[in-house]
């Protein structure tokens, strides 16, 4: 199984690399975003934020696309 990591390049590594930090800093934007904002009750706020952090990808994208017009920035 991991015979085959010897034969991935450098460069390969270093674009995986770049796609997991931004995947993490779109998480990352969406969680402070989130935070910052001020929901019908504090149990909203802490479910998008447990939404963006066990589904990353699209748990970020769901709140982006529903959760942050449910909030007012504060």
């Amino acid at each position: 199984m991991f015979d085959k990591l010897g034969a991935v390049t450098p460069l390969q590594w270093g674009l995986a690399a770049l796609v997991v930090l931004l995947f993490f800093a779109f998480s990352a934007r969406c969680i402070l975003d989130a935070w910052n904002r001020d929901f019908g009750s504090s149990g909203e706020k802490a479910a998008w934020i447990q939404v963006i952090i066990f589904i990353p990808i699209l748990g970020a994208l769901a709140y982006l696309l529903i959760g942050k017009n449910r909030g007012e920035q504060s």
